[in-house]
Parts: C-alpha cells; structure tokens; sequence
C-alpha cells in the first residue's frame, strides 16, 4: 500500500512539474513572438463583430475593393502590402483581417466555411456599405464565392489568386482530422504542438517551399510578421488551426460556382499542386471564368511579383 501511495506521489509530482514546464515553455515562446509590436502598432479600425472585433484598414478613393487574405493563424492584411497602395490609386480599398487571424479576435471557437461567409457579407453591408469588388487569396476565394451565391447584392467582380482546388474543397471532417482538431485544442499539449508547427523555422520553411518561387524574394520583416501573426493573444489562433487541420472550413462550391452571375477572373501560380487541373475544373463549372495561369509563380504571387497581379487588376477591374 505504501508502494503505491509512494508511486502515485512520485506520478502526480512529474505530471505537475511536466505541465508547468509546459506551460512556462508556451508563455515564453508567446512572449518573443510578438515582442516587436508589428502588427498592433499598425492597426487602423474595427469592426465590431457578434464574434469579436474584427480588425481592418482602409485607403485610397473610388469604387471600394475589399483584399481578402489566405486562411491560416499566420495570415494577415500584411499579405497585401506590396498591392495595396498601388490598388488605392484607383479604388477605395479595405483590407481586413479574418476572426482567428492578424488582429483581430481568437475566440475559442469551431471556425467554419459559413462563418467567414457570415463575416464577409456582414462586413460589406457594414462597413464598406455598397456592392464591391473582391480580390481573394487562397481558400478564402470560397468563401466569396458562396457569399454571392447566398446574397448577389453585396459582391460585384471576384479576382481569385490561387484559389483552393475543388478536390480538396470536397473534403468533409473524418475520424482523422477530429482526432487532430482535438489534439490541438488541448489546454497544454496542445498549444505546445502549435508553437512547435507554426516555430519561426517551420514559417520560413513554408516560404521557401511553398509559397515564393525564388526563396531570395523573402522579406523579413514580412517573416516576423506571419510569426507574431501566429503567436498573438496567446496562441490562440490554434484553434484556427485546429479547425483547418479538423477539415471544417472546407465547403463544396460546385453548386454555387456554377449560379452565379459574378465576373470571376483567376490567377493561378504554375507551380501550385495541379495548377493546370484546378482552373480548368472551375472553368469547366463555369465557362464564364476566366484564367491566367503566371509562370514563375507559386502561391503568394501578390508578394513575389506584385507588379504582375497590379497589371491583370487594372484591366479586370476597369
């Protein structure tokens, strides 16, 4: 008996030492991510949101344009930076970021495709209150393009550059990625798993590999800030994650793609996974798409070669 009193002494004693290791480790980790301030010091406005504050900016005069980033914790209007000023010329532009991205609020929360679809049509009838056009980033495209498909007032031409493949779009949460998403919404293991994914090494892996062609074309302070993107208000954009990885933000647009009336133009980077055989599918959904596929170009084009996206939006948007 006293073996076993002993035993589960010692447990409890390494268990609580473990998770306050833990939890000083994520504390630490938060703390140096977001020590240079980037973001926050250069906040604009807020919108406030029925699920937090949503924060966005806006410049410029003439017919409003709204950027919509890609969708990932490390995200934020910093992904328009290189367009966003030459965009303002002509247009009034807003640029937001989406709930569990940037600045704006990370509640803890399940994030779904009808959320942002909730979001966005809110924050045109809102804020920018009139008929707009769009520019999309990666899987955010769907969501423009379910929030015309539930409201044609609100949305008039979608630019979509480099938008989610319908493949995967198809996809539905499983037995797999449940496990994941409740995996990463643990209150310690969890968020250590986060620091560990989305480390400064892991995010600059993404940018050599995945989304600039040339990994000289990186930008560091671009870098810092998709680092403390993904650190702020405490990590919590794990739950972002969690919802990702979860496979709950992905929506089937066939139906809608095919509905309706939009001008949608899209740029897709040649060496994304299945360039060619993602526009063409959407395009064989909706003829009226059309599509340049940029040689050169991986995912974030806007960054690498931002003078190419201003010349295509100049003639889409005229």
């Amino acid at each position: 008996m006293k073996k076993n009193k002993h035993r589960l002494l010692t447990a409890s004693i390494l268990i609580t030492l473990t998770s306050g290791a833990i939890f000083v480790l994520n504390k630490v980790v938060t703390a140096s991510a977001v020590v240079k301030n980037l973001l926050y010091s250069k906040s604009k406005e807020f919108y406030n949101w029925r699920f937090g504050k949503i924060h966005y900016t806006v410049k410029g005069s003439g017919s409003p344009l709204l950027l919509i980033h890609d969708v990932s914790p490390c995200c934020s209007t910093e992904e328009w930076k290189y367009v966003s000023d030459s965009l303002a010329k002509e247009h009034t532009v807003y640029s937001l970021d989406l709930l569990g991205c940037g600045c704006s609020d990370r509640p803890k929360i399940t994030y779904t495709n009808f959320l942002y679809v909730q979001l966005i049509t809110d924050f045109i009838k809102n804020v920018i209150k009139q008929k707009t056009d769009i520019i999309t980033s990666g899987l955010s495209g769907s969501f423009a393009v379910m929030a015309c498909r539930n409201d044609d007032t609100i949305i008039n031409r979608i630019m979509m550059i480099n938008p989610e493949d319908l493949a995967i779009l198809n996809q539905v949460p499983s037995k797999k990625s449940k496990a994941a998403k409740f995996i990463l919404d643990l209150p310690l293991v969890g968020t250590l798993l986060y620091n560990f994914i989305m480390a400064r090494g892991n995010i600059d892996l993404q940018f050599t590999e995945h989304y600039l062609y040339n990994p000289f074309h990186r930008d560091f302070d671009l870098l810092d800030s998709y680092y403390e993107s993904a650190h702020l208000e405490h990590g919590n954009g794990k739950y972002l994650l969690a919802s990702l990885k979860g496979k709950y933000l992905y929506c089937n647009i066939a139906q809608a793609l095919q509905k309706i009336n939009n001008s949608i133009y899209i740029l897709q980077g040649d060496l994304e996974k299945r360039a060619e055989e993602s526009v063409v599918l959407y395009s064989s959904i909706n003829p009226s798409i059309e599509y340049e596929i940029l040689p050169h170009q991986k995912h974030l084009p806007h960054i690498e070669s931002p003078e190419k996206v201003l010349d295509t939006a100049k003639i889409f948007f005229i």
